[in-house]
C-alpha cells in the first residue's frame, strides 16, 4: 500500500499543480515550494492531534463520515471552485488541526516559498482536504482503526520533515520540531531534495 505522500505525489503533479497554481494566483514554482512547505506543516499538526486516544478517534470518525478518498479524482473540481462546499471544509480542518498556530504556519509557508501571505491563505483550504482524502484512502485500503491513523501519520510526517527540500523548513522550525531536540534541520539537510522535491518536480 503506498503511503499518503505517494499518494499525494500522484495526484498534486502535472496539470492539477498548474492549476492549483492558477487558483492561487501564483507561478507554479512558487506553489511546489508552498506545497513542499505545507505538507510536513499539516501532516505533523495531524499526527499531534492523534497522540490522544481521543483525537485519534475523532479523526478517524471524521474520516468515515466525510473523507472517503474520491475527492483525489476530482481535484480539478476542487481546484477550480466547483466543488465550493469542499473549499469550506478546508477551513473548518484547518481551524481544527491548527488552532492558534494557523497563523504561524501561514507566515512560515509564505517566508519560506515566496508566496504573499494572501495567497497561503488561498492554498492552505485547498490542500487540507486533499491530505484528509488521502488519509481517507488509506484508511479503507489499509483497514486502518483509529489506533492505525495514529502510527500511520506518525511514520508519514516525519517521513515528510525529513524528505523536503533542505533549507525550505527553516521557518517553521520551532512548528516541526515536536519534542524539542532541534534535530529535524540535521535530517533534512542529510536528505537534500527528497521525496517531496522529487514528486514536486524540484531538481
Amino acid at each position: 500500500m503506498n503511503g499518503i505522500l505517494d499518494l499525494l505525489g500522484q495526484h498534486l503533479g502535472g496539470s492539477q499543480l498548474s492549476q492549483l497554481a492558477s487558483t492561487v494566483g501564483a507561478d507554479e514554482q512558487q506553489t511546489q515550494k508552498a506545497v513542499a512547505v505545507a505538507l510536513p506543516a499539516l501532516l505533523t499538526a495531524m499526527n499531534r492531534n492523534t497522540n490522544s486516544t481521543e483525537g485519534a478517534r475523532s479523526l478517524d470518525a471524521a474520516l468515515e463520515k466525510d473523507h472517503d478518498g474520491s475527492l483525489l479524482d476530482n481535484l480539478g473540481g476542487l481546484f477550480s471552485g466547483a466543488l465550493a462546499g469542499r473549499q469550506a471544509d478546508g477551513a473548518g480542518i484547518l481551524g481544527h488541526v491548527l488552532g492558534g498556530q494557523r497563523s504561524t504556519v501561514e507566515q512560515g509557508v509564505s517566508r519560506a516559498s515566496g508566496l504573499d501571505l494572501s495567497q497561503v491563505q488561498r492554498l492552505l483550504p485547498l490542500l487540507a482536504p486533499v491530505v484528509m482524502a488521502a488519509l481517507g484512502r488509506q484508511k479503507r485500503q489499509g483497514g486502518l482503526d483509529a489506533a492505525g491513523l495514529s502510527g500511520l501519520l506518525g511514520q508519514e510526517a516525519q517521513r515528510a520533515r525529513t524528505a523536503a527540500p533542505a533549507g525550505l523548513l527553516g521557518a517553521l522550525g520551532g512548528f516541526l520540531d515536536q519534542d524539542g531536540d532541534g534535530d529535524f534541520k540535521d535530517d533534512l539537510l542529510k536528505q537534500g531534495a527528497g521525496l517531496l522535491g522529487g514528486f514536486l518536480g524540484k531538481k
